[in-house]
């Protein structure tokens, strides 16, 4: 898949942001072509080689149309999820690493619903605040809304 400079593209992982530029630099000795992504999330920058693109995952931002989806996943019944805690942990950042938002929309809506019944792990913590910046982020293109807008949302549908 072939990206240019303005498109909206998630990075599994790291979030959604915008191709700012596509340059060719020298790295550990190697000239080769790279998107420049900038995140808004943490205001990063982020360098990814094209011809990587298909293996990180890299893909466009959802449509309006699906964000609706994200919420009806945020609002839906929780998925069963393992009682120990290490496969817990290992089958949501499976889910992140994924990149695909309705997962990532999984995992939040599991932690959060989690988080209010038993608490959670410093480690489920940190999980559940990345994946949280990862779905503000890709909602936040996908409906140019600002982020506390956003945020504000998810915080409503998770109650």
């Amino acid at each position: 898949m072939t990206f240019k400079v303005g498109d909206k593209v998630v990075y599994p992982m790291h979030g959604a942001g915008i191709i700012e530029a596509i340059e060719e630099r020298e790295v550990l000795g190697q000239r080769q072509q790279y998107y420049i992504m900038k995140l808004p999330m943490g205001d990063m920058q982020v360098m990814i080689p094209l011809r990587s693109v298909e293996e990180v995952g890299l893909r466009e931002v959802i449509s309006p149309e699906e964000v609706n989806r994200v919420f009806d996943v945020l609002q839906g019944e929780r998925t069963k999820m393992s009682q120990n805690w290490n496969r817990r942990y290992r089958a949501n950042l499976e889910k992140i690493k994924s990149g695909d938002i309705f997962e990532v929309a999984e995992v939040v809506r599991n932690l959060a619903l989690r988080d209010k019944e038993k608490g959670l792990s410093t480690g489920e913590r940190r999980m559940l605040d990345s994946a949280r910046q990862i779905l503000i982020s890709e909602l936040v293109l996908a409906q140019g809304l600002p982020a506390g807008e956003v945020e504000r949302r998810i915080n409503e549908v998770l109650g």
